[in-house]
């Protein structure tokens, strides 16, 4: 599987480049510097306080969401296989002061990369589509918790990824589950915030993981599920067809007469 993450990562350095920079203002990165909260509609409720919890965020990319973890009183570490993503995470801890500190490497190798027990892993928004063996991502989580500790995740649902995003009734595009040696190959010129940068490495190997292999792997790693909810706001804009929610936290829904789909899955995953 090395060269799909060395694919993967080349797309990722470029884009976090692009991401810093947010000329589009998708990542409000000039917001967060001057204070702002940047976390979603359904993360902010879902997660409750996290003061004084010690957090391991994986796949953090260029650490905006650690920081506003560490922003609201919780001990973060940052995890993400791109040296360009950890280099501006690092920079903008030193600009805010913010308690965090972010580490470069693959998230399959964390527990040997991050010293420690966490309260909580916090795994949000498109990141397990990047990964070939959901099982083993599982048992890395499991292995960073505590007892007492839990996991939280936070994706775009199956049912909506399996799309053709160009179609204009989002008719299935992609089988419902991708093998872990045949990766989906894409390639995209720009990024999902709307910065009109050409990316340099265009292509990327992703794979689709059924919400029950994700269940069950949690499961199988020892962990208790607490809760799984579907949602019908997504962090991004999957789809051209999909228009922006009203309000300061940045979500997108289908439109009006179109019919209704779950767009986002969270799971809350205890280790007992």
């Amino acid at each position: 599987m090395g060269g799909h993450f060395e694919i993967n990562r080349a797309n990722w350095d470029d884009r976090a480049a692009i991401h810093v920079k947010d000329e589009a203002g998708g990542y409000r990165v000039q917001a967060f510097l001057d204070g702002a909260d940047n976390l979603h509609d359904i993360e902010h409720e879902e997660i409750g306080d996290v003061s004084g919890l010690r957090i391991a965020h994986l796949q953090c990319h260029f650490g905006i969401d650690t920081l506003c973890l560490a922003r609201r009183g919780a001990s973060c570490v940052g995890l993400d296989f791109s040296p360009v993503a950890i280099s501006a995470a690092r920079d903008m801890q030193a600009r805010t002061g913010l308690d965090a500190t972010f580490i470069e490497g693959n998230v399959y190798d964390a527990r040997e990369l991050i010293e420690g027990d966490f309260d909580m892993v916090y795994v949000t928004w498109g990141a397990i589509g990047w990964l070939p063996n959901i099982a083993r991502w599982a048992r890395v989580v499991a292995s960073l918790l505590k007892p007492g500790g839990w996991l939280y995740l936070l994706e775009g649902h199956p049912s909506l990824m399996t799309a053709d995003e160009h179609s204009p009734d989002l008719r299935p595009g992609f089988d419902w589950r991708t093998p872990a040696d045949k990766p989906l190959t894409m390639s995209e010129e720009t990024t999902y915030t709307g910065d009109t940068a050409k990316i340099a490495h265009p292509v990327t190997h992703e794979w689709l993981h059924p919400l029950s292999d994700v269940v069950n792997a949690v499961i199988g790693a020892g962990l208790t599920l607490e809760a799984l909810n579907e949602h019908e706001k997504l962090a991004w804009q999957f789809s051209p067809l999909m228009v922006p929610v009203e309000g300061r936290r940045r979500m997108w829904v289908l439109p009006q007469g179109f019919l209704r789909l779950p767009l986002a899955y969270s799971i809350r995953a205890r280790k007992t």
